[in-house]
């Protein structure tokens, strides 16, 4: 039998259940699934590193699968600005979580989440700011350290597209894109770095259908929600990780 970073079928049930939940949110908000299965998953497994590596590669599938179906919505060129930095973060965050200390990162993003999500209950709907395109390689280079570290870059970006998508499905599409980018530099920066390893691989098409599972869900969800009720649940799960953060940091 292959061999696969669950100890046991109980460890392999909780990483199912908890990826239908990620995915679910991921799919429905645009982000969030990081947070969710490196936060949960990482009291049961010891290793961080199998637990960020399983996620990076089970959100493939969904990213995908948003990208293609909202295409319309995407907008290149604030992309291309936030991947210039995003492109130089990763491996620096990558090269950070195989020998550094992240707890100080995480404490300082949770307090900041926490902050920004109960900010955002006030703000005005979204398109209605524009930030400058010399702003977007350093939200991007601070999304992609995030990444590289813990496998969710999303805050720096979910904060840019908060404020200057139009509607729900703008912000999920481009925010999907970039992490679908993100996924294209990650994968060679994790392999170079010895963290792409054939247990992981194949716990990774264990949990698959789980995590498919959870994207059908989070997809079904997203076309049925209103623009009110989306932002107003953004916010709310903005403040959430934030939490869960300052508990892991």
């Amino acid at each position: 039998m292959p061999v696969t970073i669950f100890q046991s079928p109980f460890e392999y049930a909780i990483a199912c259940a908890v990826l239908v939940i990620a995915q679910l949110v991921y799919v429905l908000f645009g982000f969030g699934a990081g947070l969710i299965a490196v936060g949960s998953l990482a009291l049961i497994f010891p290793e961080i590193k199998d637990v960020v590596v399983l996620l990076l590669l089970v959100n493939l599938p969904a990213e995908i699968l948003v990208v293609k179906q909202a295409r319309k919505e995407i907008r290149w060129r604030p992309i291309a600005g936030l991947g210039i930095g995003i492109a130089a973060g990763i491996p620096i965050g990558a090269w950070v979580l195989r020998g550094g200390d992240p707890r100080l990162v995480l404490t300082i993003l949770g307090g900041f989440l926490v902050l920004v999500g109960i900010v955002f209950v006030r703000l005005p709907s979204g398109g209605r700011f524009h930030p400058p395109a010399w702003a977007a390689p350093p939200t991007g280079f601070l999304s992609g350290l995030l990444t590289g570290l813990f496998g969710t870059g999303g805050p720096p970006l979910i904060i840019w597209y908060h404020l200057s998508a139009g509607n729900k499905a703008a912000f999920r599409a481009n925010l999907m894109t970039i992490f679908l980018l993100m996924t294209f530099v990650r994968v060679p920066s994790y392999a170079v770095g010895g963290l792409i390893t054939a247990p992981r691989l194949w716990s990774t098409l264990a949990v698959l259908p789980a995590a498919l599972l959870g994207a059908w869900l989070g997809h079904r969800l997203h076309i049925r929600i209103s623009e009110k009720t989306f932002r107003l649940m953004v916010s709310i799960l903005l403040a959430a990780l934030g939490v869960m953060l300052l508990i892991k940091g």
